[in-house]
């Protein structure tokens, strides 16, 4: 049965539902301030973020601090019912700090000092920074650590950006001596031979920069393990001095979308909660299926992250003011989209921001209070729906998904994927390749998690391996664990070509899965954007099998890898990578039709001990291709998807489950009306309590949330 986790604040056991709040932007405007209170009672907000950046509101002259309107502010909010994420500012330093200790600035790639101003402008390694947020932290801990109105701390805002200062290169030095112990270790693994690149002092390493070292990958890749150290290091210290004034507080630092420059997975051990901001384009095409699928896989990560409800810390109400278009949400969009967060695992819908600001570079984002200054607006209108809705549903709080779907996704992996220099400098399209295997299981209302090599694997039927460049020994031998003790694997092309390094497994691709997924795979083609090329599969294992040819039939013919033959019968385009494998114990279940390769396999499955493991060796371009294989694989698998129901394109189900019921959200992201058939079990309306059966009409953008008896 699925748990249910206790609230991320004892305070406010219920889903979260406010934003960001800029008081410090109207403290000379009291009457906008108790106007906000009352505004937030309407709109049914029960928590909001304060502080984000305010560094110049609470030390306007170094050593001077002036704290008063944030006492009155969180009073304020307290005597109202209404609970605060209290943030620290160092997401944008004062001018004076800038002034007064240049060495705070980031520099460049290019070893150039940066100019104060932006924000998120400031060196994680200096000791003047660390000492300065240190002083600010433990003034704010001490006095608000234990306020009613505090639910907890959100650290700085959407950390990001790296610094090549003299000491972040002294930092990196050391970082690297602790993995490596020494330079011969180092050249090694960074394969420095080439073009004669050995070092011989460790002053002699530098991080790499456009003007100077930037072709030595292994480096490239520590590079960007370092950066998310550094800025682990610095978040745990700001931690540090919150967590003195009270352990029970809990701490967290707003994410973003598979942001590429951090690893989330290492950065998900320091915090508490897992938080994110995200701003979908949604009305970008008459469809919004390819919009909704990256921010539902998005959703599932960071549910993954820490197998717990996370916090949907921004999202915008209306429109942004920095996407090419800003695009206002149609009507329904508002509610739709935030039910989707909820959906996937969110305990709150938070937007940035509460008031619109008056001037500079946000003053046109959207806000649930617009410069006209009242509730008769639209967006207002939107946002109080949207709150009666959520608090309409405070059994949701805590649950979770039940899963036995997931794929693995590492941050090193696709960063040394993206520096491979081959097959396709026009794009491997990495994140392309997950996304295709993630959105079949999202229209086949399929939960999944979005894992990492270290995580459990023990609890999933059926795991998918998308372009798993950088594959580890450690990881490998996991893998086959997985499948010989019963798991269904899908391995996809230019999988195992690296270790930990971004050195070349020898002995053959896929390097430690070769014995585990009974393939070699001598070469890939990278085709040109105007080339095609066609999987075949057979109508039975056997017909792929014989006209496959090269490599023979080495494995074991059983009537289950007939029957995804049969039912994936048919012909697939394919794309931009297509790689010639030989069979080597696994079955060939389709082949190539074209090229010099035509006839060799491209779609195999290899028995091994109690499970399977699937190779797909090209990028098949058929959305149609992926519902029919891995709609089969699941039902092999036996894993039930949320409703035993064939879901109309676009349209997707979802659950989250207490152990007792479950909470099923069908979500209209077609563009159009469409018509669900329920399944046979008894379903009422969560909000309202009206008894369902039969068909469910949801409107364009259309949600709801159903309430059944869990199933096991």
């Amino acid at each position: 049965m699925t748990a249910k986790h206790p609230p991320i604040s004892p305070k406010l056991p219920a889903l979260l539902h406010g934003g960001d709040y800029n008081p410090d932007q109207w403290l000379d405007r009291p009457d906008i301030l108790a106007e906000d209170i009352r505004l937030m009672k309407l709109a049914g907000v029960n928590a909001v973020s304060v502080g984000i950046f305010a560094w110049s509101a609470l030390e306007p002259e170094e050593g001077v601090f002036t704290f008063d309107w944030m006492d009155e502010l969180l009073d304020r909010l307290a005597a109202n019912g209404i609970f605060a994420w209290l943030a620290t500012p160092s997401g944008a330093r004062p001018a004076w700090m800038s002034e007064q200790y240049p060495e705070v600035l980031r520099v460049g790639a290019n070893r150039v000092r940066n100019l104060h101003g932006m924000r998120h402008n400031h060196c994680y390694t200096s000791p003047v920074y660390r000492a300065k947020v240190q002083a600010m932290n433990t003034r704010l801990a001490e006095r608000y650590a234990n306020h009613p109105a505090v639910l907890g701390w959100h650290i700085s805002n959407e950390f990001g950006g790296e610094c090549h200062c003299d000491l972040c290169q002294d930092a990196f030095r050391t970082w690297l001596k602790g993995q490596y112990g020494s330079l011969e270790a180092l050249n090694k693994a960074w394969w420095t031979s080439f073009w004669s690149h050995a070092y011989t002092s460790w002053s002699q390493v530098e991080s790499p920069a456009p003007h100077g070292e930037n072709m030595v990958h292994g480096q490239n890749l520590d590079w960007r393990r370092f950066v998310t150290a550094q800025t682990v290091d610095f978040y745990l210290h700001e931690a540090k001095f919150l967590k003195a004034a009270n352990p029970e507080l809990p701490c967290t630092a707003n994410f973003m979308d598979w942001f590429y420059d951090l690893d989330y997975r290492v950065f998900a051990e320091a915090v508490d909660v897992i938080s994110w901001d995200a701003y979908p384009t949604w009305h970008a095409a008459e469809d919004e299926k390819n919009v909704a699928t990256w921010f539902a896989f998005n959703h599932d990560l960071f549910r993954s992250l820490k197998q717990k409800p996370f916090l949907l810390m921004e999202s915008t109400p209306s429109l942004t003011n920095w996407q090419p278009i800003s695009k206002l949400k149609k009507p329904g969009m508002h509610r739709l989209s935030s039910l989707q967060a909820v959906a996937h695992g969110s305990d709150s819908v938070m937007y940035f921001q509460w008031r619109k600001s008056r001037g500079s570079s946000e003053k046109f984002h959207g806000a649930v209070v617009d410069h006209a200054g009242h509730e008769h607006t639209r967006v207002f209108r939107d946002v109080a729906e949207l709150g009666e809705t959520l608090a309409a549903l405070p059994e949701l709080a805590g649950t979770m998904p039940r899963v036995e779907t997931a794929i693995l996704c590492d941050w090193d992996n696709r960063w040394a994927v993206n520096d491979a220099q081959g097959p396709r400098n026009g794009g491997l399209h990495y994140e392309q390749t997950v996304l295709q295997q993630y959105e079949a299981l999202w229209q086949l209302g399929i939960p999944t998690d979005i894992v990492g090599s270290n995580d459990d694997l023990s609890g999933y039927k059926l795991l998918i391996l998308p372009m798993a460049y950088l594959l580890r020994q450690e990881t490998g031998a996991a893998l086959d664990r997985f499948v010989q003790e019963g798991g269904t694997l899908v391995a996809t092309y230019w999988t195992g070509i690296v270790d930990e390094h971004d050195l070349c497994h020898l002995g053959g691709f896929p390097g430690p899965l070769r014995e585990t997924l009974g393939i070699w795979a001598e070469e890939i083609d990278g085709l040109y954007d105007h080339e095609r090329n066609r999987l075949i599969v057979a109508a039975s294992a056997e017909a792929a099998s014989d006209s496959g040819g090269n490599g023979g039939n080495g494995g074991r013919d059983n009537g289950n890898s007939a029957a995804a033959a049969n039912a994936l019968a048919g012909e697939y385009e394919i794309r931009e990578l297509c790689e010639r494998i030989h069979l080597e114990g696994a079955e060939a279940l389709g082949v190539y039709g074209d090229d010099f390769y035509a006839g060799m396999p491209a779609l195999t499955v290899n028995r091994r001990g109690e499970g399977q493991a699937y190779y797909l060796a090209a990028r098949v371009s058929d959305p149609a291709f992926y519902l029919a294989f891995y709609g089969k694989l699941i039902r092999e698998a036996g894993i039930r998807p949320v409703l035993d129901t064939v879901l109309p394109e676009g349209v997707t189900a979802q659950l989250r489950s207490d152990g007792e019921h479950d909470f099923v959200f069908v979500l209209n992201f077609s563009g159009r009306e469409a018509e669900v058939r329920l399944d046979d079990a008894d379903y009422r309306d969560a909000e309202t309590g009206e008894a369902l059966s039969g068909k469910l009409e949801l409107a364009r953008y259309g949600a709801r949330v159903l309430k059944r008896t869990a199933r096991g």
